[in-house]
């Protein structure tokens, strides 16, 4: 039981009518140019979203962690802190600040960390306060240091 074999050209193409019939005709050329296209700007966009990601949150030249506080009276407020810097020998300002117990800022100090040898160093300042102050925060760092702080 076979299948006659298609003896003439009226045969095929009566074939690829029913093929186009059934599954449809090929597409144009140009949709795979699109779909080509389509998918690498979906690559480039996912490059750029992971470039300003690594931008945005990736490892910092100044990394600064709050060692503790200790409040020491109704006006004072002493913070221990960490700050680890890509170039150690580059001066650094951090901005730390006093707070009440609703989180409103109540005195800010300016803490200038000097160039050293080592990449993380270790600084405790006094931070004076308009009210008792219940926390302290380091606000950030910065290598912009201000004329007023810099060593002469």
């Amino acid at each position: 039981m076979s299948e006659p074999a298609p003896d003439s050209a009226a045969s095929s193409a009566a074939a690829a009518a029913r093929h186009a019939d059934r599954y449809g005709k090929k597409p144009p050329a140009r949709r795979l140019w699109l779909m080509v296209l389509l998918g690498v700007g979906v690559v480039v966009a996912g490059f750029a979203v992971a470039y300003l990601g690594f931008q945005k949150y990736g490892p910092k030249a100044i990394e600064t962690e709050q060692l503790g506080y200790v409040v020491v009276d109704d006006s004072t407020l002493e913070v221990r802190m960490k700050v680890t810097r890509d170039e150690p020998q580059r001066a650094v300002v951090c901005f730390v600040r006093a707070m009440d117990r609703d989180g409103a800022e109540v005195g800010r100090r300016e803490v200038l960390v000097p160039g050293s040898g080592s990449p993380a160093v270790q600084v405790t300042t006094t931070v004076k306060s308009s009210a008792r102050a219940s926390a302290g925060d380091i606000y950030g760092c910065t290598e912009d240091v201000p004329a007023y702080l810099r060593l002469p």
